[in-house]
């Protein structure tokens, strides 16, 4: 029998992680006990919270814990702490190379203004990769629920801030709410400044919002995308354009996007040649990390370590990581598999 191999040291990159969404539990009822936040009884529990976002009162919910947990971070250790630990958590998942996301006007009010916020946060990435030797990027996110404007605004700040460690440009929040090719000007200036292309897509809604981020803001990774596997000819497209889905299974199945782990569609997209780098999303509101993905592929999609092996290049291939970067965490996972 072959033996079974630790996921937590094959190599591989994270790309979808969202930066409140990283903090450690005990971090947060640390830091709320320190600035005397009182947190809903859902984050205290020591349990992920239940959620069912795929209806809007579900969607508000998770939304209402998610700032009630940015509400603790108000200084500039805060900060750091949180982006130090995240590097932490990630080193030990077996992570070479973490791409955190970031609406830095969430942060803004309490730490100064927009461009305070974000040179806190690019200085907090700064200092964990020198203390944990993890290779770290930033990618800025516009928030769908917001004016288009703001995300021009964000767009030309990320771009401004290019050579500080930002790679890429998104959009979160509710997909339902406010269209892609509403953002399209703020795509343009991002891509035109160098940086990729990631909005979130095809997860509260169907194979539309996938082609319309392709179509409209053209991606080169989508945030989530699962519901492509509903289409196959956007399938077809998304592996002929190479194009990555950012896919988190645990947090499909938190969210109410899909009722277990086995209905995530990973081997839909996998045999259908769609290039996947599997994520975390937010592990302090779905109580799992980015080795579990990988686990909830082996254990609930029967992946053969093989098969592990090649989602965790996937990753690696669609990061913006350095080609020695990417090198190196490449002959990791060979050496993984040949062990």
């Amino acid at each position: 029998m072959e033996r079974v191999r630790d996921v937590s040291e094959l190599p591989k990159a994270h790309l979808h992680l969202h930066f409140t969404g990283s903090m450690r539990s005990t971090t947060l009822l640390e830091l709320a006990d320190k600035y005397g936040v009182r947190l809903p009884d859902a984050l205290t529990s020591g349990e992920p919270p239940k959620l069912r976002a795929t209806d809007e009162r579900g969607w508000f919910r998770f939304q209402r814990l998610y700032d009630a947990a940015r509400a603790c971070l108000r200084e500039p250790e805060d900060i750091r702490r949180l982006v130090r630990e995240a590097a932490e958590e990630d080193i030990k998942d077996g992570s070479g190379w973490l791409e955190i996301q970031v609406d830095p006007t969430s942060y803004a009010p309490r730490l100064g203004g927009l461009i305070p916020a974000l040179e806190v946060i690019l200085d907090a990435v700064d200092s964990a990769m020198r203390d944990t030797g993890l290779g770290m990027r930033v990618l800025v996110a516009a928030n769908r629920m917001k004016h288009p404007l703001d995300a021009r605004t964000l767009a030309r700040l990320a771009v401004r801030y290019a050579d500080r460690g930002i790679v890429g440009f998104g959009l979160s929040n509710d997909e339902r709410r406010g269209m892609a090719r509403d953002f399209d000007r703020a795509f343009a200036i991002a891509r035109e400044g160098g940086l990729l292309s990631a909005p979130h897509g095809g997860e509260l809604t169907g194979p539309a919002s996938v082609r319309d981020c392709l179509d409209d803001l053209h991606a080169s990774r989508i945030g989530h995308g699962v519901r492509a596997a509903e289409d196959p000819r956007l399938l077809k497209r998304l592996a002929d354009r190479g194009v990555t889905c950012e896919v988190c299974p645990a947090s499909n199945v938190a969210l109410g996007v899909y009722e277990k782990a086995a209905d995530v569609p990973l081997r839909t997209l996998f045999e259908a040649g769609v290039p996947m780098a599997l994520g975390a999303d937010d592990p302090l509101l779905f109580g799992s990390r980015l080795a579990a993905q990988y686990e909830i592929a082996r254990r609930h999609h029967a992946f053969t370590d093989a098969e592990l092996a090649e989602l965790a290049r996937q990753s690696i291939r669609a990061s913006a990581a350095p080609e020695d970067v990417r090198a190196k965490l490449l002959s990791g996972v060979d050496d993984w598999l040949a062990s």
